[in-house]
């Protein structure tokens, strides 16, 4: 099958071989980009026969465009180093027909707090495009929750079966992943002209915590789903006020900057002015 499998990673070296041995004879490239490991992720890609790509991490979204674009065949499976296709799922894309260039496949997924599948709230009823032919598709280039634009005239479809992604191994691991996510989407929002307002950071977090903990029904995961909803109205308040700080730290600086400039004109200044007098003096004497 002319189909690319790429598979972006940095240190996935525990759940590599799940995900590998999923994708085992379905295309028949299996592009592995590696963004600096230091673990034993490469060697293990080395063993399933993959082509080992090592570049340097430029965020999801460029570094998925990126190595897209390095695969042998325009049709391309893009996953994590985290996300295990189900047979079902690798039953249907055997099943497209790479012919048609006018489609893409949006992927149901089954996200996992440790062992257990959260079927409500934020992480529940959850899909993302892709697989399909890299000229119908474009990423935003953003460094965390990056968009795919799908061309004009492309068609959206969806397939029989799942991805299994295996979010996070426990609650440290969550803290730790929101934090950096946070970090990322408000150095994103600095970048698009974004501020916090009020509301963002006094009534957001709240709002984030009720809608995927009463609302979306993420109560029915028991603990899990609790942890979840709380993380996630804590990634919120974290993301506005880091926002709030790079402004007041860029505020800061250009103060500073401004500062140092007024004075450095105002000696240049006094410099010339006491230069002009020793010509004055030089003369009249």
């Amino acid at each position: 099958m002319e189909l690319s499998i790429v598979i972006i990673c940095k240190n996935g070296e525990e759940l590599l071989s799940k995900v590998l041995d999923s994708v085992q004879g379905l295309g028949n490239e299996i592009l592995f980009y590696d963004s600096g490991s230091c673990d034993r992720s490469k060697q293990i890609a080395k063993r399933y026969g993959a082509k080992i790509i090592e570049g340097k991490w430029e965020g999801y979204g460029r570094t998925r465009w990126k190595a897209a674009q390095l695969a042998q065949y325009d049709w391309i499976l893009m996953l994590d180093a985290d996300e295990v296709i189900d047979k079902e799922l690798k039953q249907s894309i055997s099943k497209i027909n790479l012919q048609k260039l006018n489609v893409v496949y949006d992927l149901s997924y089954k996200n996992f707090f440790g062992d257990k599948h959260m079927r409500h709230g934020e992480w529940g009823n959850d899909s993302h495009v892709r697989l399909g032919n890299r000229k119908g598709v474009r990423t935003d280039g953003e460094t965390v929750h990056e968009k795919l634009f799908v061309q004009p005239g492309i068609e959206i479809k969806k397939l029989q079966g799942y991805i299994l992604h295996y979010t996070v191994k426990n609650s440290v691991d969550l803290a730790n992943k929101q934090t950096e996510y946070a970090w990322l989407c408000a150095e994103k929002y600095f970048r698009q002209g974004k501020r916090t307002k009020f509301i963002n950071l006094y009534f957001s977090p709240m709002f984030t915590f009720l809608k995927n903990y009463f609302f979306k029904l993420g109560f029915l995961d028991g603990w899990q789903g609790f942890v979840c909803a709380k993380m996630s109205a804590w990634y919120t308040f974290l993301k506005y006020s880091r926002l709030k700080e790079i402004h007041q730290s860029k505020v800061v600086k250009e103060v500073v900057s401004q500062t140092l400039i007024s004075v450095y004109r105002k000696s240049a200044i006094n410099k010339k002015h006491q230069k002009n007098a020793a010509c004055i003096s030089l003369k009249n004497g």
